[in-house]
């Protein structure tokens, strides 16, 4: 299937209200007399993010034919589950950088962030229950549950070069499809459709899901810091074999085998030498290029799933965010 002809920078400015009204309601969600609360959601607000995830959840909505204001609600409990997550991550991580800025654990301290990750979940399901609808509310207490147990797969994994491909797809479905899944999901639960066409959107965000994270993970070895917010290498540092490695893992000589092993023991003090050791082995057997094709092939699938809808500029839209999700520039 060829990528969408729509044009992404005018897809953003056309939800442009959509996404502030998104940001006014997520913003709320941080209001408490625990004076940090507020500091600590402005800080968040203000270091940017495309609110992709909102945005699945809006289009999805509009594809469905509903577009009352609750879908700007849910949209900002869905990216506030997302920011909790992030917040517990780059704490988990030891993170210094989240797009290009100090992370709020290295300004405020790991037990506040914490604390304040806990308050944002609790406090966008608290927002949640207020809608009265149960299939939301499983939808979201699903895709909650998943991304803490992806996480916790993933930490079982770090510095492992025995983990599988399974694995990781285990994880990334996990850590990123569960969420994107479900903000598409209640799109269709929002818009009341069938059985059929709510697994269908389900499916597709679960995939897209898998294809984004997919490409951060190969953007990691590939993209400069001020694309992606992100140090070169970062996933590496950490000990979390993705794609690329794993793959490479499998396709190496046993003396290469051997040198990738040794950097995946030292990722406390990984060179420049080393990274150049993987990218000449990314290079010998295409192992970017053909990773880049797996998610590519996946974003396909993804959007034959929606084949259940008739053809509409929502569903035109929601294929240009799929495209957007594994090319990331503009």
């Amino acid at each position: 299937m060829e990528r969408s002809t729509c044009d992404v920078k005018e897809l953003f400015a056309s939800y442009e209200e959509e996404i502030r009204l998104v940001e006014k309601e997520l913003l709320n969600l941080f209001r408490s007399s625990a004076f940090l609360l507020p500091a600590i959601g402005n800080y968040i607000l203000r270091s940017g993010g495309k609110r992709i995830r909102p945005l699945f959840l809006l289009l999805s909505a509009e594809l469905c034919g509903y577009n009352k204001y609750p879908r700007i609600i849910l949209a900002s409990i869905i990216e506030a589950i997302h920011t909790a997550s992030l917040l517990h991550d780059d704490v988990v991580d030891n993170a210094e950088v989240r797009r290009g800025k100090p992370t709020a654990h290295s300004i405020w301290g790991n037990q506040i962030v914490i604390l304040v990750g806990d308050f944002l979940y609790s406090n966008a399901l608290r927002l949640a229950v207020q809608q009265k609808n149960q299939k939301i509310m499983e939808a979201l207490s699903e895709a909650t549950t998943r991304m803490t147990e992806g996480e916790l797969l993933q930490l079982s994994k770090i510095g492992d070069p025995d983990v599988s491909e399974e694995e990781y797809y285990r994880i990334i479905s996990a850590k990123t499809g569960a969420l994107i899944s479900a903000a598409c999901r209640v799109g269709a639960i929002l818009g009341n459709v069938s059985e059929e066409q709510e697994r269908a959107l389900a499916e597709f965000g679960m995939k897209i899901g898998i294809a984004f994270q997919m490409a951060d993970d190969i953007l990691d070895y590939m993209a400069e810091e001020s694309e992606l917010g992100k140090r070169l290498g970062k996933d590496l540092e950490e000990g979390k074999l993705t794609l690329p490695i794993i793959k490479l893992l499998r396709v190496c000589n046993e003396e290469e085998k051997i040198q990738i092993k040794n950097i995946l023991n030292n990722t406390d003090s990984l060179s420049s030498e080393d990274f150049q050791l993987l990218s000449r082995l990314f290079d010998k057997y295409g192992v970017i290029k053909k990773s880049l094709d797996i998610a590519s092939s996946i974003v396909n699938e993804a959007k034959s799933t929606l084949e259940v809808f008739n053809n509409s500029l929502a569903k035109e839209q929601l294929f240009c965010l799929a495209d957007y999700s594994l090319y990331r520039r503009y």
